[in-house]
């Protein structure tokens, strides 16, 4: 079990914290970390990979302070950063034979291990193209390939699918689904769709804090009777805008048909929607905690 108590982060010459007294527990499947841009994800997932460390509170694993002994996560984690670079004029065999060797990868077993990866992420027949002519998609399989050479026990990745094609994403999220089981799967992204395909657990950061933590049917219990439809004319939607947190702007001949998520009625007219989404479940949560300074 992965364990974060009371972490805390502050970058050297910030008055600010990107991380302040987080804690939680991950189990094995897949954790799905959601939060705005800047609200402390990728910091997170830095620490975890010991790529930076805390500048107060501990990170366990298997109860060993990974601050002090990096290595024994090191040998089990498989990581994917939010801005993974591969080396363009090498293939991907090439490649993750590389990988393979930093990360001390005996060479009999990772060329087994690399046959078995590229077959997994569907680049067998691209196995000896230069990865410089890969599209984003394929750099982003790629970069599951080499997160995953060492079989490990915890595989964090940090905003995987921005700027991949429909298409892509959703390949990805398969990929991630087939990847949960007894390893430990942290998904790092702002992109509720990704957590709703493939987390069974859920994590709300903003602003350095853990906002909520629980499974995605709780989410959805949680704002049951706060979403509402309402119809308004063109001429009202801006200054319903500034006044109500909408999730949903449809246009249509009788006017706008909005979704508005407030835990009372917005105005006449107003119903309460039978099937709330979790992206409205996840902008209620962050506007509840919207603005408090860290």
């Amino acid at each position: 079990m992965l364990e974060i108590d009371g972490v805390s982060k502050r970058y050297k010459g910030s008055d600010s914290f990107a991380l302040r007294d987080f804690s939680l527990d991950v189990q094995p499947g897949v954790l799905g970390l959601l939060g705005p841009n800047g609200a402390g994800k990728s910091t997170l997932m830095r620490i975890i990979a010991t790529i930076t460390k805390p500048s107060m509170g501990s990170v366990t694993w298997g109860g060993s302070d990974i601050t002090k002994r990096p290595d024994d996560i090191r040998r089990v984690l498989g990581y994917l950063p939010q801005d993974f670079g591969v080396y363009p004029n090498l293939n991907a065999d090439e490649f993750l034979r590389y990988m393979a060797a930093v990360k001390g990868v005996n060479r009999k077993a990772a060329l087994g291990r690399i046959d078995d990866l590229l077959a997994f992420v569907n680049l067998v027949d691209a196995r000896k193209r230069p990865l410089g002519s890969y599209s984003g998609g394929m750099k982003q399989r790629i970069g599951v390939a080499q997160a995953l050479l060492n079989d490990p026990e915890i595989l964090v990745v940090d905003e995987p699918t921005v700027g991949l094609d429909p298409e892509g994403r959703v390949r990805f999220r398969h990929l991630l689904a087939e990847l949960s089981g007894d390893r430990v799967v942290i998904l790092s992204t702002h992109i509720v769709s990704d957590i709703e395909a493939v987390a069974n657990d859920i994590a709300i950061m903003n602003s350095g804090r853990l906002v909520r933590r629980s499974s995605p049917e709780d989410l959805l219990r949680l704002v049951e009777e706060r979403v509402w439809e309402w119809v308004i004319p063109s001429s009202d939607l801006q200054a319903v805008r500034q006044v109500h947190l909408l999730s949903s702007v449809v246009r249509h001949s009788d006017g706008v048909h909005v979704r508005v998520v407030s835990d009372e009625s917005p105005g006449d007219g107003a119903v309460l929607v039978d099937h709330p989404s979790l992206e409205e479940a996840y902008l209620y949560c962050i506007s509840s905690h919207r603005g408090e300074a860290v």
